[in-house]
């Protein structure tokens, strides 16, 4: 569905082989008065460039964005996705490692990537007139490297590391917990990085394959925010993708993740890591709704005034009046077919049991009575708040773009998205809170509580 107030402009298409175009397609998606213009054109096999002209701005960020997480790997293959970003950047047949890193360095710009549960994103920021070298970098990297064996096995040793190093995080460790508790053995509650287990015995090929596999044009949008020209970007793009294996026969792009049919869930249930800790990391929560649910906006209201700042009632009541716990927030994840609502603490271990019954017991409070007019007002200014503050780089515009197109399959413009959470009444929020905060809870811990039995 096309945003509403959205310009189109098509050029050239003509039907090609397995449904694709053999020319590209262009459109204008938006001229937004909070940015510039957005424009979209899908090339002959199915890779998408989306582009945000802001001629203000002196700098470019540009990012490829591909549909694979960890959610898209089998078991014995989990952290490939992860083992792959690792290996993209240690050279192509053009380049090697250090000239990958160094190119960019050399004008100032940076490079990085990121793995989640359900996409790869692979970017850089440079200033606008080097917007060329990183466009030919990082297509190069992500369409051909040669994931050489001997990089496989250093990279092998990095990513152990980086998975012991996790393990000595306990504050992220219980929201990985939280995930199994909740998901169980679905990919879903999987750790992205994947297991000592999975990657010491993941090889060359298996890497290799789901590389090829994965990363087609079609699974692929590129989006760049800044002092640009589209047709100069999608020119550029051509160019360094010319004669990779990402120049294909006619495709169409692939749609976004389906949501059905829903993830299947865990019964609620505890799970407790026992660890000679400091303080003791809590979670407690319930699946959530999806990313295309109608009532994401009330949830971001709700979370809002639940946990998602100082003025919530969690940081009020249980840091501010209290003093129980350093840092204390509700959230929310979302993903295609499934979601999360949950709250986190850090708190003194003598102090779990006070911290857990306070939050049960707010959480059981606005489910029964709900929040009132004036704290739905305020979430909502937070809401509308944070999102436009976010947009005040050229980085934060560029993943706008790209999880619109990736995520959502629809850009919606700043000024719809606003009205929409303007649109969230009261009765809407509390409506949620009664059947979401309701829900059976399950429980993480991570912490000194060997034997210990947090079930009741």
């Amino acid at each position: 569905m096309a945003p509403s107030g959205a310009v189109r402009h098509a050029t050239g298409a003509q039907p090609g082989r397995a449904g694709g175009s053999t020319r590209a397609v262009t459109r204008t998606l938006s001229d937004d008065p909070l940015g510039g213009t957005v424009r979209r054109t899908v090339l002959p096999s199915g890779l998408r460039v989306l582009t945000e002209a802001i001629p203000a701005m002196r700098s470019v960020s540009f990012g490829i964005w591909v549909s694979v997480g960890s959610r898209d790997e089998t078991g014995p293959q989990a952290g490939a996705a992860h083992f792959l970003e690792h290996l993209l950047f240690k050279g192509t047949h053009k380049r090697t490692a250090l000239d990958i890193s160094a190119d960019i360095e050399a004008v100032g710009g940076e490079t990085n990537a990121f793995t989640t549960k359900e996409y790869t994103c692979y970017y850089a920021r440079v200033l606008d007139e080097d917007l060329p070298l990183a466009i030919d970098v990082m297509c190069d990297a992500v369409a051909d490297s040669l994931l050489e064996p001997a990089d496989v096995e250093t990279e092998r040793g990095v990513i152990l590391e980086e998975i012991a190093m996790h393990d000595d995080e306990p504050g992220d460790e219980v929201h990985d917990l939280f995930a199994r508790a909740v998901y169980g053995d679905h990919p879903l509650g999987r750790l992205i990085s994947g297991t000592e287990e999975t990657v010491t015995p993941m090889t060359r090929r298996q890497i290799h394959g789901f590389y090829r596999r994965h990363y087609t044009p079609a699974q692929i949008v590129v989006a760049a925010a800044g002092n640009l020209d589209h047709g100069a970007v999608v020119k550029l793009v051509r160019q360094a993708l010319a004669g990779t294996p990402l120049d294909t026969d006619p495709a169409v792009p692939a749609p976004h993740r389906p949501a059905a049919p829903a993830v299947r869930v865990q019964p609620a249930t505890t799970l407790v890591e026992p660890k000679e800790t400091e303080q003791a990391h809590v979670i407690l929560g319930c699946p959530g709704i999806d990313r295309l649910d109608e009532r994401r906006f009330a949830l971001g209201v709700l979370n809002n005034v639940l946990g998602g700042g100082m003025s919530s009632r969690l940081f009020q009541e249980i840091r501010e009046r209290r003093g129980l716990a350093y840092s204390v927030y509700s959230y929310a994840s979302q993903y295609a077919d499934s979601g999360l609502f949950a709250v986190y603490a850090g708190c003194a271990p003598g102090k779990v049991d006070e911290v857990l019954e306070l939050t049960r017991a707010e959480l059981a409070r606005v489910a029964a009575d709900g929040l009132t007019g004036a704290e739905v007002a305020r979430g909502k200014g937070m809401s509308k708040g944070s999102f436009v503050l976010g947009l005040e780089d050229t980085g934060s515009r560029m993943s706008r773009l790209a999880k619109g197109e990736l995520l959502y399959g629809d850009l919606m413009p700043v000024d719809e998205l606003l009205a929409r959470v303007d649109a969230v009444s009261v009765d809407d929020v509390n409506t949620l809170a009664a059947e979401l905060l309701a829900r059976p809870m399950s429980l993480s811990v991570v912490g000194p509580f060997e034997g210990r039995d947090f079930s009741a």
